[in-house]
């Protein structure tokens, strides 16, 4: 028997109602959505775009090798993932920011796991250079604060000797959500600019002093790839894939180093002391002694509620964030992530530990 058109939209209104969770209802699970009778066991993630094109890997290898096991993934901004996260609506947040002790005390317990890390660079629009641009962190403080407006200021010609800087404005691009990378670009203005530090600060949303919002990784590069003059920030796998250039960022040992997996792995060992006491320790601008290492390098992180009521779920999150630490990251150089070195992999892994379902631990597997 055919159904009447309004059935059919009732039936559609009913889906969607689903998802919001009102008082009183259960949290819809991300399996009850499978497409696949294979699947039992599904879970959505969502946060980082840094962390999005590496996402997008593992979940595919994931599931060819387990078949049972559905993630989903939604690069929506670090700041949008925790806020779900807190929500109750998604089962892990990926976030180029990690918690603080005090953001933690006010939720439910978190566990949080470093799986990713890679650069932040500085990306422009300016076709008539020949070789990449060369910034120092005062110089891109001031580019971003609106102080610096021209291409052909001072302070850019003495960090690019010979090059012929365009006559033009500098048009600044900034995102508009809220943002793990952000975050991790905020806090080298502010590490190496008391002046940032003092009228603009950093985290996932701050309030800039000039330039135009877009949102998401791929509107500031979509809004710099069609607009002169433009300079922004975003992740090197981003900027390659809209084929354009990233500056040459000056290091405390002076060298100006170009971002990729070899100088962000650097910039990581150089704070191996660091992390070991606490692996939300930042790893931006590092010492002089480190003289290869690209100074806007962070890590990604897995944020999850250290209890759950689903113990299959819990086992096949669990499951899926070991093989993301450890096998995952074969896939990391040729995505323009750095690998984590072994000892970021092993404290990981022991985090998982804490994880637990109905306040007992996961069995062994």
């Amino acid at each position: 028997m055919r159904l009447p058109f309004f059935s059919i939209a009732t039936l559609l209104g009913v889906v969607l109602l689903a998802g919001c969770n009102y008082p009183g209802e259960e949290t819809v699970k991300e399996k009850d959505f499978s497409t696949s009778a294979t699947v039992q066991t599904a879970f959505g993630a969502a946060g980082s775009t840094f962390a999005g094109p590496i996402m997008s890997r593992w979940i595919r290898v994931y599931q060819q090798a387990h078949p049972g096991t559905q993630v989903n993934y939604r690069p929506i901004g670090s700041g949008a993932g925790i806020d779900e996260l807190k929500q109750g609506t998604l089962e892990i947040a990926a976030s180029d920011a990690p918690l603080t002790d005090e953001q933690v005390r006010d939720m439910f317990p978190v566990v949080q796991v470093p799986v990713a890390a890679g650069p932040v660079c500085a990306v422009y629009n300016l076709p008539g250079l020949k070789a990449p641009l060369r910034l120092s962190g005062t110089t891109l403080a001031g580019i971003f604060s609106g102080n610096i407006i021209s291409w052909q200021d001072p302070a850019i010609a003495r960090e690019n000797p010979g090059v012929s800087l365009p006559h033009l404005a500098i048009i600044v691009v900034h995102r508009a959500d809220g943002s793990g990378t952000t975050s991790i670009f905020t806090s080298y203005l502010s590490k190496v600019s008391p002046a940032w530090t003092q009228a603009v600060g950093h985290g996932l949303s701050v309030n800039w002093p000039a330039g135009i919002a877009q949102k998401g990784s791929g509107g500031v590069l979509d809004f710099v790839k069609a607009n002169v003059g433009t300079i922004t920030y975003a992740e090197l796998n981003y900027a390659k894939e809209h084929q354009l250039p990233v500056a040459s960022i000056q290091n405390r040992a002076g060298t100006y180093i170009a971002p990729s997996p070899a100088s962000a792995s650097a910039a990581i060992e150089a704070f191996g002391a660091d992390l070991d006491k606490d692996m939300r320790a930042p790893i931006i601008d590092p010492p002089a002694s480190a003289k290869e290492a690209y100074p806007i390098t962070g890590l990604t992180f897995f944020l999850f509620a250290k209890d759950g009521s689903d113990a299959a779920e819990r086992q096949a999150m669990r499951s899926f964030i070991l093989y993301a630490i450890n096998d995952g990251q074969n896939a990391a150089e040729g995505l323009d992530y750095a690998r984590l070195p072994k000892a970021i992999r092993d404290r990981a892994a022991a985090l998982l530990g804490e994880m637990t379902a109905n306040g007992q631990p996961l069995k062994a597997t």
